[in-house]
């Protein structure tokens, strides 16, 4: 499904060819760091049935694993399916191996992450998101918005406020758009909001995904993280973040080692601020650890360093 077009329109695209997926997952048409994965995984298949062994396959392999540097899933599910290569039917199997991995990656974190939230903020409490972590980001289901979807199956949620992401409007366009389809009473806020409904006792509990989690317990995600986990800490509710364990990183120490992509100036000055203004646009933030209550993957649920 391509995503800029939600919630508009639900369209799907059929693509056929390496360059076809880079442009999709550059311009946020596949999106979410599980989804990239898996993207990412098939792209190589796509590449070993469009190019034989050579100079052509190499640089097409290594445009889907740079197509965006900060999600860490993106390079994991290309590098697991190079590994197969030169046969296609092997790379393919392993692409869908990752697949069918972050479909029960999906139900995991959703029953370990609303067992944390009910064992941290009682009945029904009302959960903050932000960027958008349900089946959009993901496969199914999702990470974050797994959770939420399973605590309103135990009827345990008291409600939404999804945060709208600036500058491409995630929470806003995508988020919103996956709780209408399930029914979940929500209500949409401006990013810079989050912290004041915090302190105003409006929220019990922010949780979110993670594109990269270090080895040191920072957690990379979404501009606009970071402050609301700095709206947490001053309001004393707990900032969750839930992602799968393919997206802890040890291999980086810190989030100072991570390249955080700029997407330019177009995406925030746009038809808005006079002609020429200049932006700098992060598409991502660092939370040090210490602001992070806790980690939830689909294998554990830890809180400082991601190595202990």
């Amino acid at each position: 499904m391509d995503q800029t077009r939600l919630p508009g329109e639900e369209v799907y695209l059929r693509l056929e060819t390496v360059d076809g997926l880079v442009e999709a997952i550059r311009r946020l048409r596949v999106r979410g760091a599980p989804a990239l994965g898996v993207a990412g995984a098939l792209g190589v298949a796509l590449a070993a049935k469009q190019f034989e062994a050579g100079r052509e396959r190499d640089q097409a392999v290594h445009l889907l694993r740079t197509a965006r540097p900060t999600a860490v899933n993106l390079a994991r599910g290309v590098e697991r399916a190079v590994a197969l290569l030169p046969s296609f039917e092997a790379v393919l199997t392993e692409a869908l191996r990752v697949r069918d991995e972050e479909i029960a990656n999906s139900r995991s974190m959703a029953q370990r992450g609303a067992d944390l939230v009910q064992s941290l903020c009682g009945a029904a409490p009302t959960l903050l998101t932000h960027c958008n972590t349900g089946g959009l980001a993901t496969v199914v289901d999702g990470t974050a918005l797994a959770v939420v979807f399973e605590l309103h199956r135990r009827g345990a949620l008291g409600g939404v406020i999804a945060s709208e992401t600036r500058p491409l409007l995630q929470g806003a366009r995508l988020t919103t758009w996956e709780l209408r389809k399930a029914n979940i009473p929500h209500r949409l806020a401006v990013d810079s909001a989050g912290p004041f409904l915090m302190a105003r006792g409006e929220v019990g509990a922010v949780i979110l995904g993670a594109d990269r989690i270090c080895a040191n317990g920072d957690v990379v995600n979404k501009i606009g993280s970071y402050a609301h986990a700095l709206g947490a800490r001053a309001a004393g509710i707990p900032f969750i973040c839930v992602a799968p364990e393919s997206t802890v990183d040890l291999a980086t120490a810190s989030g100072a080692d991570v390249e955080i992509e700029d997407r330019g100036a177009a995406e925030v000055a746009g038809a808005t601020a006079p002609e020429g203004t200049d932006a700098v646009n992060p598409a991502f933030d660092v939370t040090p650890a210490e602001l992070v209550t806790a980690v939830v993957t689909d294998r554990r649920t830890f809180s400082g360093r991601a190595d202990a």
